[in-house]
């Protein structure tokens, strides 16, 4: 089973982390939610929802991830951005050549660390010039090698489909957006 480690900070933007857990949870895929506060395992969102994560970062290892995902949202974003221990983690990942992904605002993320560069990303509009030495696609979604970029909230979905697509396969992706009713939406 494929193993997912979300983080969150202070602000993130709802939707974007809760779809993809959500939908990565119905694929079968072991999602732990990390908070990155180093307070307490609960976190409030960008629009004040409290999320009682699942682990706290000090107490994880990240070693055995298939995926590292950072969802977006202000300042959720800069504050993932400001913990060293993520960036570290986020390094540590790709250098082993291991998935990456990140949605709307955090891609800013991925740019300062250089995980973009020479590759195509999307991000919120808005944030292209934080994509350092990437090509700016601004599509919903953009897969480039291990690295998978989400454009904001309406893409949560196909940002989701993807990510569980990638972990697990076509099959399996493509059965749980049909039964959530996303192949209808996009098809009716």
């Amino acid at each position: 089973m494929a193993k997912v480690y979300v983080f969150l900070a202070d602000g993130f933007e709802d939707v974007e982390a809760l779809i993809p857990v959500d939908v990565l949870r119905r694929g079968g895929v072991e999602v732990v939610t990390v908070s990155v506060t180093g307070e307490s395992q609960v976190v409030e969102t960008a629009h004040r929802v409290q999320v009682v994560a699942d682990a706290m970062f000090e107490d994880c290892d990240f070693s055995d991830a298939d995926l590292l995902f950072l969802p977006g949202g202000m300042p959720g974003a800069s504050n993932l951005n400001s913990h060293e221990g993520v960036r570290r983690a986020l390094m540590a990942q790709h250098q082993a050549g291991r998935r990456v992904a990140a949605i709307c605002a955090a891609p800013l993320v991925l740019g300062g660390l250089g995980i973009l560069r020479g590759k195509r990303a999307t991000c919120y509009p808005g944030f292209e010039q934080t994509l350092e030495g990437a090509t700016y696609t601004g599509d919903l979604c953009t897969v480039d090698g291990n690295v998978t970029t989400g454009e904001g909230p309406a893409a949560a979905f196909p940002f989701a489909y993807e990510l569980l697509r990638q972990l697990t396969n076509e099959e399996t992706a493509r059965q749980i957006a049909t039964g959530m009713r996303f192949v209808h939406l996009m098809e009716g």
